[in-house]
């Protein structure tokens, strides 16, 4: 099957458990479709670039996903339709990369980082 990336960014007004809530739901979409949730990662809240829908920050999500078409389109479909959820991009990919995402890697560098004087 085809493998994917998405990310999405959900409302900044939201919990985090309800932002992670989010990603088991859009999970469970895909898997009664025929798809797998290969790997996921919530990289919090952070601040975007320009206003999307008057929020200034929102919640990011990724998704790593194995999973035909027609259940990529119906999750890409349900995110679209979700009042919770701005913003969705989905691409598509030859192989799933090793370990974490960039985005999770910058965080680990951060803390071992020496103080600044």
């Amino acid at each position: 099957m085809p493998l994917y990336e998405h990310v999405f960014i959900a409302r900044q007004d939201l919990s985090n458990a309800q932002a992670e809530g989010l990603i088991e739901h859009f999970g469970s979409v895909l898997s009664d479709n025929g798809g797998k949730l290969v790997d996921s990662e919530y990289w919090g809240v952070k601040t975007m670039a320009y206003k999307i829908n008057k929020n200034r920050k929102g919640h990011y999500a990724f998704l790593r996903t194995d999973a035909p078409a027609p259940a990529v389109q119906e999750m890409e479909r349900l995110m679209r339709l979700h009042d919770d959820v701005m913003r969705v991009m989905t691409i598509k990919t030859d192989e799933h990369a090793e370990g974490p995402s960039v985005q999770m890697q910058k965080r680990d560098e951060r803390d071992t980082r020496r103080e600044r004087r």
